[in-house]
């Protein structure tokens, strides 16, 4: 598994895929990232830090992603987290939390923001359609206005390729994104293990409709493989 890389387009910035005790919900239908997870905090440290060592502070900015929300990754790991931003000149630093562990947003923000570091944060919110996203999706984001979810987040993921999703459903997810989040990212349905499958009728109307059309706006990351980012691969390597 590949756990570092550099983002040349859009947004330029380091990404680390980091490892911690893996995402607290684990009930999503369609994603198995908790795969990537491991009980024992110091065998995660120890791989979060070989990984965090390869960061240079090339463009000042980093993404942490660890298959979860960042209160999922060990107090060592934080820590050094902190220390690689400063050694490195990180000024911008992107993590990823579920919508369950947003009360930890506040907290995390201040305490970058005491290191000069601007933090922001991703929410994988899917689509706006929230009859969709919990009874089909299983998601658990209890809120159902966009801009009530944008409170605590400033990025958010959404996930197209879905049975029943259409060009008009599509767009409408973006332009929500776009309207109350600073960017998006379009990840689109690769099949895994979990029960819901992608469907290859809705990611060729994506491709062919939506695609074109904002592959160039800079507030927009399309992610068509899993792995577009240098990122990922095979879980629990």
């Amino acid at each position: 598994m590949e756990r570092y890389s550099i983002i040349e387009e859009k947004n330029p910035r380091e990404i680390v895929l980091l490892r911690g005790r893996g995402c607290t919900w684990r009930r999503c239908r369609f994603c198995d990232y908790h795969l990537d997870f491991c009980a024992d905090e110091q065998a995660n440290y120890l791989l979060n830090q070989k990984e965090l060592a390869k960061v240079t502070g090339l463009y000042h900015k980093l993404e942490v992603i660890n298959s979860g929300s960042f209160s999922d990754l060990d107090q060592k790991t934080m820590d050094l987290i902190q220390k690689v931003c400063v050694s490195k000149g990180i000024r911008e630093i992107h993590f990823e939390c579920h919508w369950n562990d947003r009360q930890g947003i506040k907290a995390l923000r201040a305490s970058f923001s005491a290191l000069n570091v601007l933090v922001k944060v991703k929410i994988g919110v899917e689509t706006f359609d929230a009859l969709f996203r919990e009874s089909y999706l299983d998601k658990g984001i209890t809120a159902s206005d966009p801009a009530q979810i944008a409170t605590d987040f400033d990025e958010c993921c959404l996930l197209f390729g879905l049975p029943g999703q259409s060009r008009e459903t599509m767009e409408r997810d973006i332009v929500t994104g776009l309207t109350h989040f600073e960017r998006i990212c379009i990840n689109i349905m690769v099949e895994n293990g979990r029960p819901i499958k992608p469907d290859p009728a809705v990611i060729e109307i994506f491709l062919k409709e939506l695609y074109p059309k904002y592959m160039g706006n800079s507030r927009v990351d399309i992610l068509l493989e899993n792995t577009d980012f240098g990122v990922g691969g095979e879980p629990c390597a």
